[in-house]
């Protein structure tokens, strides 16, 4: 007998971009159905007309191919489903599961006001609820109805969530949810619902924030006649503060993580951290994650985004990084700067930038240096640094120079000798070099730097000083 295949889902709403919370719900969705060979669905939930937008849409999209989490069903669109959220409804209110409910949104509220005086939950009624043996008030002339799911009253509605253990509701605490607005429309809970059992999804993990939505959805999916999933709530991603992670807190679209230079595998690593742990490992590849992931190790309590770990993580994946692939990723920034890739060796400029550096940003801005035309050093820096013993000392090691072995090493030797034969020390000569080739005082290692703007130009610029 085999056994039912894990499938497991993420059903963003496209009101807005994908933000950090939503992709690590989606991560764990992911590494939990690839862990178990099974099949990770993306579902858009858009039935929010008012606040969808395609620009969101493609935003999610475009996040989840970054962070290399492709569903394998899917994108499947809630409004395109509409037929069949009806289909159902109307099985629904025939076999009496559901009902049609005449209340205004004002009498709704009133009953709500009418409850809080007695200090009881506010909710509705059940008015319009049929029961052996009631009788309905007469239908409010011109009225159009919304449809009620027919709650269980007695009992609770309880489950093992996956990551905070028993949770039990008492069914009587619990309104006659609103399936289908007086357009017809069906709500948000019944969406998940129905498509949840029409995907067979066996797993559900999402944010602490549906908690409240499970008893219900529970409840329709029983009344469905259909297998109810296993949940787990994941809870919220805190800022460094300690509140609520927002944009307050700095960029929570995800797509301006990558904007800001950061790696779609260090993303991932450090969000996969933020809420589940193996041990005490901190750093791991996306294979090592699928390997290990489970729901035994993710934490009942919030995380805290740390935007240093984050930086910490992402200079590890940097200084991992094949040169050769770093430069292919960094060289398009490089252009946006007005620069040209292809005027150094740009795999060698990566291996030696490369441990400076927390962001691909900031290596394409230090690449800057080897691929935007040369402007000499300002007057003052000419000035200061550019006397005539510095002078002679740049003469002395640009004749040396024209015999040199070009590499790191014969610089390195060429550098020392100068040195030593006219009794100075490193900075006399290394800044001066700096001023005179790159126009500027800082840079990596003089040698290396020399050895990679080339013999020729290294004279050229020395000569013109």
């Amino acid at each position: 007998m085999t056994s039912t295949p894990i499938r497991t889902r993420f059903a963003p709403s496209p009101t807005g971009f994908l933000h950090l919370g939503g992709a690590r719900t989606a991560l764990f969705s992911w590494a939990f159905a690839r862990h178990n060979q099974g099949v990770f669905v993306l579902r858009i939930e858009d039935t929010d007309l008012e606040r969808s937008t395609p620009e969101a849409v493609q935003a999610i999209l475009d996040s989840m191919d970054w962070l290399g989490m492709q569903p394998d069903e899917g994108p499947f669109y809630q409004m395109q489903r509409m037929d069949r959220y009806r289909e159902v409804i109307a099985q629904m209110l025939k076999a009496g599961t559901a009902y049609h409910c005449y209340s205004s949104p004002e009498e709704v509220e009133q009953m709500r006001e009418a409850a809080r005086a007695k200090g009881l939950k506010p909710r509705y009624d059940g008015t319009w609820r049929p029961e052996p043996g009631k009788t309905l008030p007469p239908i409010p002339e011109g009225r159009k109805p919304v449809v009620r799911f027919k709650n269980p009253l007695e009992g609770s509605t309880s489950w093992n969530d996956m990551v905070k253990g028993p949770i039990s509701f008492e069914n009587g605490e619990l309104d006659d949810l609103i399936i289908a607005r007086p357009d017809g429309t069906p709500t948000y809970n019944f969406c998940v619902v129905v498509d949840d059992w029409d995907m067979g999804m066996t797993h559900i993990l999402r944010g602490d924030d549906h908690v409240n939505n499970t008893p219900r959805q529970i409840n329709i999916l029983r009344a469905l006649g259909a297998t109810v999933p296993e949940y787990g709530h994941v809870p919220m991603i805190l800022g460094p503060d300690g509140e609520k992670l927002s944009k307050r807190h700095g960029a929570v679209n995800v797509m301006e993580y990558d904007a800001q230079g950061y790696l779609p595998e260090a993303m991932i690593n450090y969000l996969s951290r933020l809420g589940w742990s193996h041990g005490d490992d901190e750093l791991f590849t996306r294979e090592q994650l699928v390997q290990w992931f489970d729901t035994d190790h993710l934490s009942k309590s919030a995380s805290q985004w740390d935007p240093k770990k984050l930086n910490w993580v992402n200079a590890h994946y940097i200084k991992q990084m094949d040169n050769a692939e770093l430069a292919a990723r960094v060289a398009p920034r490089i252009e946006k700067r007005g620069g040209n890739p292809a005027a150094t060796d740009l795999p060698a400029a990566m291996g030696l930038l490369k441990d400076r550096a927390e962001t691909l940003e900031q290596l394409a801005e230090s690449a800057m240096l080897f691929c935007k035309p040369f402007t000499p050093a300002p007057a003052e820096l000419v000035e200061q640094h550019l006397t005539p013993a510095a002078r002679e000392a740049l003469a002395d090691f640009a004749q040396r120079a024209a015999d040199t072995d070009w590499t790191r090493e014969g610089i390195t030797a060429l550098i020392k000798a100068v040195l030593a034969d006219r009794g100075l020390k490193m900075p006399q000569l290394a800044i001066p070099l700096r001023v005179a080739v790159v126009g500027q005082t800082q840079t990596p290692a003089v040698d290396a730097v020399l050895a990679l703007i080339g013999k020729d130009t290294v004279l050229q610029r020395l000569g013109a000083i």
